[in-house]
């Protein structure tokens, strides 16, 4: 799980992004969801437990900061996560949760830390119970995912190849287009614990005594030190890891609640990180990695289509409209085959596209809830 340290800057920008929302009302949004007020400095859950099976909290922020919720399982492993909710915003958070026994919440005031935390106990066993159009859903998106894992290893490669050889012009060129797959497919990354931060992790989080490395330390050695006697190193482990993470990423079976989930995760990713300008604070690329969260929540949105069709068409429409708002502010942008850098948007246009994604971000977070119902 990554540790987030934020700076005042994205906070702000965030608040940004929130204020024009309307808060939503205090009770479930769900019949039998569970309720959580994520205030400043406590987290109280109205239920400790639940059976297996679909667990739904309905979150809502009660306090003066941009929060997080997390349901946790051994190791800190994320089952599910919800992102970027405003003061006085609700956001639904949908679990699939099979198995029984001891779990843990947390909420993230400020988005910082290891969260306010509480134990949470699941009971007994669910069999999984998947309708045919919703196993063709995951099975479409599970080859995407398969495909952009391809992508980014030989992406990587030929980055890795650049940086080795010294040609910094070029492993410049390769950066922002070999981390495309990456964001792509950002939430799939991120549940293989270490490999995450080893390869995407940003000088700002680190730990102390934690080693910088991947994609953030090579987008250092390239725009601001120049490479350094152990840039080859740092790009072989890059490689030998996205490797490693490409390998594991076949063995993902995720479920209907995932791969909705993971179109929230990928739009929180730009409101929390890509839209502040910090997740490529050394080359400015953020738009490169703005446009592939999106093009990831698309896909996801794409694969369940005939679900959601079904299910919610006015969701479905609603969702085309909003994607197809923040794409035209995204090719407003655009300049030959990649984007401005990201420090040339003025304050305004960043406010917009803060606010675009923030309009989207709304109804995506419903569509855990209409997929698994």
């Amino acid at each position: 799980m990554r540790t987030l340290a934020k700076s005042a800057l994205p906070l702000t920008l965030l608040a940004l992004a929130s204020c024009g929302q309307q808060a939503t009302p205090a009770t479930p949004a769900a019949p039998g969801a569970i309720g959580v007020e994520a205030g400043d400095d406590a987290c109280k859950v109205s239920s400790t437990t639940a059976p297996a099976g679909t667990i739904t909290f309905d979150v809502r922020n009660t306090g003066s900061q941009v929060t997080e919720f997390y349901l946790l399982g051994d190791g800190d492993k994320i089952i599910s996560e919800v992102e970027n909710i405003g003061p006085g915003m609700n956001r639904q958070l949908v679990a699939q949760v099979p198995e029984g026994g001891k779990y843990t919440t947390a909420c993230k005031p400020g988005m910082q830390g290891d969260g306010i935390r509480g134990e949470f106990t699941v009971t007994g066993s669910a069999q999984a119970v998947t309708s045919p159009e919703a196993a063709r859903a995951v099975a479409t998106y599970k080859s995407y995912v398969d495909r952009q894992a391809e992508e980014l290893k030989a992406g990587t490669g030929e980055f890795v190849q650049a940086v080795k050889a010294g040609d910094v012009e070029r492993a410049k060129a390769l950066y922002p287009k070999a981390r495309l797959p990456w964001e792509r497919i950002e939430p799939v990354a991120e549940s293989f614990g270490d490999l995450d931060p080893k390869i995407d992790g940003r000088e700002a989080d680190l730990e102390p005594g934690q080693p910088f490395t991947g994609y953030h330390r090579l987008e250092k050695d390239l725009w601001v030190t120049g490479l350094q006697p152990d840039s080859p190193a740092i790009a072989d482990q890059l490689a030998a890891d996205v490797d490693q993470l490409v390998a594991q990423a076949r063995g993902v079976e995720p479920t209907p609640a995932d791969v909705a989930n993971g179109a929230k995760e990928l739009l929180d990713e730009v409101a929390t990180g890509k839209v502040t300008g910090e997740e490529e604070i050394f080359s400015h690329t953020d738009l490169w990695d703005f446009q592939a969260n999106v093009d990831g929540a698309e896909q996801v949105v794409e694969s369940l289509r005939p679900v959601l069709s079904a299910k919610d068409p006015q969701l479905l429409g609603e969702l085309d409209r909003d994607f197809a708002s923040v794409r035209s502010l995204l090719d407003r942008y655009k300049t030959g085959d990649g984007f401005k850098l990201y420090q040339e948007l003025t304050p305004e246009q960043v406010k917009e596209l803060a606010a675009a994604v923030d309009a989207l971000s709304e109804p995506l977070s419903t569509t855990a809830g209409v997929v698994t119902r």
